[in-house]
């Protein structure tokens, strides 16, 4: 195991049981200073080589990573206690992010010619150079597609990689930087701190050329702020509280069964999860009525059974946020459809996915992130009702609209302020996109992963701009320099209706 530490060691346990898992080493700020010492002398070597030979690893770790399945699906369900279904989405993430930036580094990284000033006269070369070492910080939901697409891009960009992945959920993390170093990636690039941020916090933000950073709004706002102390950049995918519109010429059966999915996977524990579903009023009864039966019915449990619909949550805290909301809104006047409960026959940290309507402002879970298998149902009456709901919240990262017309469903999703927006889908046709970029807007984050963007914003853009000596921005000897204003100024408007500039 693969963790910088002077010795201290924390206990995880298994959130299916409560029982044991795995003694863990933890690192103090000294610790997170030998790290990144680690990682800048690694870093210049690995920089230095041609972006060609940089990818072969991540390109191995596509095939590698699907032939291994078994043992990292049954690591990412023993730490986190989510469904086999829903770890196979963090590996299938994993090996097809991992793919396409493998096959699109050497060309996002290549030198670009652009303009110049002046024709021929001015060659312009546009670089990318890495940033150098960059901070990955990452939480303990989606521990391997967070902690492990997030790195490879940085890495392929040519910087090494400092990653304090949560401690709960780090093995996942660890397992998968053993099996590139099988690969061929050198160890030192991705070196792993354990620790809470109260003790390695400010170390790990200290050391940094650049931060990546997956959790909390609260936590992002303090991100950035250090961040913008050091006049460093920093990307931040943060907190969602995600609408789901269902309009009146949707196929209900279609829609249920997205919903489902869209706010029960990983037991709700997902920052692109519903959480606030409105419905046609014309067919809001109706979708309740199918949709809280389906709920009812979901087959919930440990272990490695396939047909186990939704899993365990990971930890007390959050057993004990997602019931203090659903207690809330009970006690506030909301009406139960489905679930509404802890289920500690099924293991400690189980809660029945949830299906509540008749949620108003005063109830904690109305505006707030439950960030578990809860969900809110409200009618609405037109599309402009629905658009308006959905857009009220500070936060913007997901969103998603059912509907059998494409282009009445595409004309409203322009209009809902989030990252990405999903027709027909709750979340997986725009996240597993990878070519198209994935982020928040308002309070939900900073930066986007995905797309060209997920790569370049590990770099620093330079302009190398090279000036022939027959032609400058002096002029000749002997010419009045009133006279070379005139000349310039008429070469400047020939320029511009030759389409030169």
């Amino acid at each position: 195991m693969h963790v910088t530490s002077s010795g201290a060691t924390r206990r995880i346990t298994a959130p299916f049981t409560g029982e044991p898992l795995a003694e863990l080493p933890v690192s103090s700020a000294d610790d997170v200073s030998a790290a990144y010492a680690k990682a800048r002398a690694a870093q210049a070597e690995w920089a230095a080589r041609p972006v060609a030979e940089r990818v072969r690893p991540f390109l191995r770790l596509h095939d590698a990573l699907l032939d291994r399945r078994g043992e990292i699906l049954d690591i990412v369900q023993n730490e986190t206690g989510k469904a086999r279904k829903h770890a196979l989405e963090e590996v299938l993430d994993v090996a097809g992010c991992a793919l396409y930036y493998a096959r699109r580094a050497p060309r996002l990284l290549a030198p670009r010619r652009r303009q110049g000033v002046f024709p021929v006269a001015t060659r312009v070369a546009e670089l990318r150079r890495p940033k150098g070492v960059v901070a990955l910080i990452t939480p303990w939901n989606y521990p391997l597609s967070l902690g492990v697409t997030d790195a490879v891009p940085a890495l392929l960009a040519g910087n090494a990689v400092v990653h304090k992945p949560d401690t709960q959920t780090a093995l996942s993390a660890l397992w998968t930087i053993d099996l590139l170093a099988e690969l061929g990636m050198p160890r030192d690039i991705w070196q792993v701190v354990l620790g809470e941020p109260a003790d390695i916090g400010d170390a790990l933000l200290d050391g940094a050329d650049y931060v990546a950073f997956t959790g909390s709004t609260r936590g992002g706002r303090k991100i950035a702020e250090e961040a913008a102390k050091r006049l460093i950049g920093c990307s931040l995918e943060l907190g969602g509280k995600n609408p789901m519109l269902v309009l009146d010429d949707a196929d209900l059966d279609h829609a249920v069964q997205g919903a489902i999915r869209a706010c029960f996977s990983n037991a709700g524990q997902l920052c692109l999860s519903i959480e606030r579903l409105y419905v046609h009023a014309s067919v809001f009864d109706a979708f309740a009525e199918r949709f809280a039966a389906q709920v009812r019915a979901m087959k919930l449990g440990p272990g490695h059974d396939w047909s186990v619909q939704m899993g365990s949550l990971t930890s007390r805290r959050q057993l004990d946020a997602v019931t203090a909301h659903v207690d809330d809104a009970l006690a506030k006047g909301a009406t139960l459809l489905a679930g509404g409960r802890a289920r500690p026959d099924l293991g400690p940290l189980f809660y029945e996915p949830t299906v509540l309507t008749g949620v108003t402002q005063d109830m904690e879970l109305c505006r707030n992130e439950t960030f578990g298998p809860v969900v809110a149902l409200h009618p609405f009456a037109s599309d402009d009702e629905a658009v308006e709901l959905a857009n009220d919240t500070i936060y913007g990262l997901n969103a998603s609209v059912w509907t059998a017309n494409l282009a009445r469903g595409r004309a409203l999703a322009g209009r809902i302020k989030a990252g990405t927006v999903n027709i027909n889908e709750g979340y997986g046709s725009a996240w597993a996109s990878y070519d198209a970029p994935m982020g928040g807007m308002k309070a939900s984050g900073l930066g986007r992963r995905h797309g060209a963007e997920g790569l370049l914003r590990y770099t620093e853009a330079q302009t190398v701009a090279s000036q022939a000596s027959w032609l400058g921005f002096e002029p000749p000897a002997g010419v009045p320099y009133e006279k070379w204003a005139g000349v310039l100024s008429t070469t400047l408007k020939t320029m511009r209706r030759l389409r030169l500039k």
